[in-house]
């Protein structure tokens, strides 16, 4: 009996110990940029929450660059974790903080209490190789703590516990890619003039077939490229064939460091050529246009061609950083057949920026594609969802913020993921920085954004839709020209995420998701005051939503079944077959799901699911396809059983609602566990009265009046 005590014992002292650990923090950190706009104003999160009563104390306070206290609109938010100041003039400052600002928890010393930063009146151009230096130094730093400072704690506990659109048909006789905005072309594998078919399936080169005789399609020519030069996707600017791709090729030898070359001996860059294709059998290469870094997104419109890439610099392999050579290399092969470094006058620090990373924008005037005027400007801050209209240029970028005052090596915690908008001007090549903003939650997709009538619209979730104790909850904000809100709807749908959003003029449509599909319609008419019409919650998810008319909606995504959860608590919630949902929205108070039609089963998956410009559309003929693999369950233990691949073609009406017309699927061959890769349909097609399907193999045609077959092409 003695020897059970003991134990127990023993068991509620470590479990003391433990709970102890857990609650002790042993260090403060604090995430910061170095600069911030005027009119916006600088922010720092801390790790700790901040007291109320310490602003404008000597325990916190800023300095300027003299060390004079001065006068700034200082206020607390996210829990006392964030810090906002403003009312300051261009200038450099410090903040200055001491162990008696934070709540609970006394500090054993700061060798670091003092963040510099400076406020500009507008982003400015790095000045030279040193400053750039620092900047990454700074990042590295970042990197390597996860943090900008480090503040340490006692060792011994505290008493008090922490707190814990789419494109608008224009009448053509031949298909367009299926574009977000009106006016802004969106680079795709494939595209057609309705004379010729031009495809780049990932076998590195470019097809171009000719159709102009539907019962004698032929490949007129292929353009062959280099091992090292990947190409992707394409646009067609009049007689222009332009091929977007990656291409891999060694850095200048005469400006980099024998270091550099060591640890980055070769440079990818997105790099846009340039084909005259006025006589398709003869393609000729007129010009080449590179940028460091992998593609973010490109769009073209008018007579502009805009694309921006991404490019993390290694400079964490490096002894020391060098910040000449950490500058983006471009390429013109009209300066000549080397990459060059971007001059220090194109490079600019975006505000809050405190990434290694560069957002790199280019513009090309496709007026004159041999010679026409290219301008490329590198931004120090990181973006990952691009939006573009015809006159601006939207990036966003998720930022990670801690929000907990338990940070500790026993537990780990991501913080918040924010994000930061940047929105750019454009004026032909003249790209121009004019604002940004910080936003709560990440969104999801370039469909999460719009701009509508000078306003700039935004959905976001917060937080992780699996955490019990701060479940995650969606938001729409609407934000003026210079990217201040004038409205907002907040808290929507807690506990499930964003699955797909869709604005359309005055009106915004959301799908969030965990166990039913919510279809909110909200009014966003008036920017400073957007209200939640009506919410619509049926079985399953979209994750694509594509406007049919100003009434009605076509969502795209998976029917899913809730089964009892052998372990307890919450259903279990299978993805089931593809459903493919027919709303009407008249009644926006009241939406309403008319038509559904479900594809398969468990496992069948299209690519429309998660690329908007696999959707093939004939608006005259209200027609709407997809390629698609068809799977089904088998037995009682959830596996998979592949049954076919091709593509279905529906027409799809207000009054008749969601129909099959065209039922293009090939069903599995005896043996066959899964579909040939090679010769799935990427992309479907029309001119005039056939429609055409392309896989990287062949290229398949038949009519659009009865679906029989006329003839097929071996591309490869």
């Amino acid at each position: 009996m003695k020897k059970k005590v003991s134990w127990l014992f023993i068991t509620a002292f470590i479990t003391v110990v433990a709970i102890s650990i857990a609650f002790f923090i042993d260090k403060v950190t604090v995430t910061a940029s170095n600069s911030a706009l005027l009119d916006q104003g600088w922010h720092a999160n801390f790790s700790t929450p901040l007291k109320k009563d310490a602003l404008g104390s000597n325990d916190l306070y800023i300095a300027d660059r003299n060390g004079k206290q001065v006068t700034a609109d200082v206020t607390l938010g996210n829990a006392g974790n964030t810090l906002y100041v403003k009312g300051l003039v261009p200038g450099s400052y410090t903040l200055h903080v001491k162990k008696n600002a934070f709540k609970g928890r006394v500090l054993k010393s700061l060798p670091m209490d003092k963040v510099k930063f400076t406020v500009h009146e507008t982003i400015e151009s790095v000045a030279s190789a040193k400053e750039l230096k620092a900047y990454f130094e700074r990042a590295n730093k970042m990197q390597q703590s996860d943090q900008t400072v480090t503040m340490e704690m006692e060792d011994a506990t505290s008493s008090n516990s922490a707190k814990s659109e789419s494109a608008k048909s224009s009448g053509s006789d031949h298909s367009t890619t299926n574009n977000q905005v009106e006016g802004v072309d969106e680079a795709d594998s494939v595209k057609t003039d309705g004379n010729y078919i031009y495809s780049v399936m990932g076998n590195n080169k470019v097809t171009i077939t000719d159709i102009r005789d539907p019962k004698k399609i032929q490949k007129t020519s292929e353009i062959k490229m280099e091992e090292e030069f990947y190409p992707s996707q394409l646009f067609l600017h009049g007689d222009t064939l332009i091929v977007l791709g990656e291409k891999y090729e060694p850095y200048n030898n005469e400006e980099s460091t024998s270091e550099a070359r060591t640890s980055r001996p070769m440079n990818g860059m997105t790099t846009v050529r340039m084909y005259t294709v006025k006589n398709p059998k003869t393609p000729k290469l007129i010009r080449e246009i590179g940028a460091e870094g992998y593609l973010n997104g490109a769009r073209k419109t008018g007579n502009m061609l805009y694309f921006v890439t991404n490019v993390q610099p290694n400079f964490w392999i490096m002894n020391e950083i060098d910040g000449d050579t950490l500058r983006p290399h471009v390429y013109d092969s009209i300066e000549g057949p080397d990459s060059e470094l971007i001059d220090y006058k194109d490079i600019s620090i975006l505000p809050g920026a405190m990434e290694p990373t560069y957002s790199v924008i280019s513009a090309i005037d496709l007026s004159s594609p041999a010679e026409g005027k290219v301008v490329t400007k590198g931004y120090l801050g990181a973006s990952e969802q691009l939006y573009m209209s015809e006159k601006n240029l939207y990036l966003a970028a998720t930022i990670y913020e801690t929000n907990t005052s338990i940070s500790n090596k026993m537990s780990w915690n991501p913080g918040t993921a924010n994000s930061e908008l940047f929105k750019f001007t454009l004026n032909k090549t003249n790209v121009t920085f004019q604002n940004s903003a910080t936003l709560k939650g990440h969104l999801l997709n370039q469909f999460s954004m719009d701009e509508h009538n000078g306003y700039f619209r935004v959905v976001t979730t917060e937080g992780n839709m699996w955490d019990d104790k701060k479940p995650s909850k969606n938001h729409l904000f609407i934000l003026d020209e210079n990217l201040n809100t004038t409205g907002s709807v907040e808290g929507l749908a807690k506990g499930e995420r964003i699955y797909s959003a869709r604005f359309i003029g005055d009106k915004a449509y959301m799908v969030t998701f965990r166990e039913t599909d919510p279809l909110f319609v909200i009014d966003v008419a008036d920017p400073t005051a957007p209200k939640v019409l009506g919410e619509l919650k049926i079985p399953g998810f979209s994750n694509y939503l594509h406007p049919l008319d100003e009434n009605h909606l076509i969502g795209f995504g998976y029917e899913t079944v809730a089964e009892k959860n052998p372990q307890g608590g919450e259903p279990l919630i299978l993805t089931m077959g593809m459903k493919v949902s027919l709303f009407d929205v008249t009644d926006f108070n009241n939406p309403k799901e008319t038509d559904t039609e479900i594809i398969g089963g468990r496992g069948t998956y299209s690519p429309v699911q998660y690329d908007h410009k696999a959707l093939f559309q004939h608006k005259e003929r209200n027609l709407y396809g997809f390629p698609v693999s068809v799977y089904d369950e088998i037995g009682k233990d959830h596996n998979i059983d592949f049954q076919s691949s091709g593509a279905l073609v529906y027409e799809i009406t207000p009054e008749h609602g969601i129909v099959l017309k065209g039922d293009l699927l090939k069903a599995k061959s005896r043996g066959e566990q899964y579909g040939d890769w090679e010769r799935e349909i990427q992309r479907m097609l029309y001119s005039k009265d056939i429609l055409y399907t392309v896989s990287m193999k062949e290229i398949k045609n038949y009519s659009l009046d009865t679906y029989a077959p006329i003839g097929n092409l071996q591309i490869d």
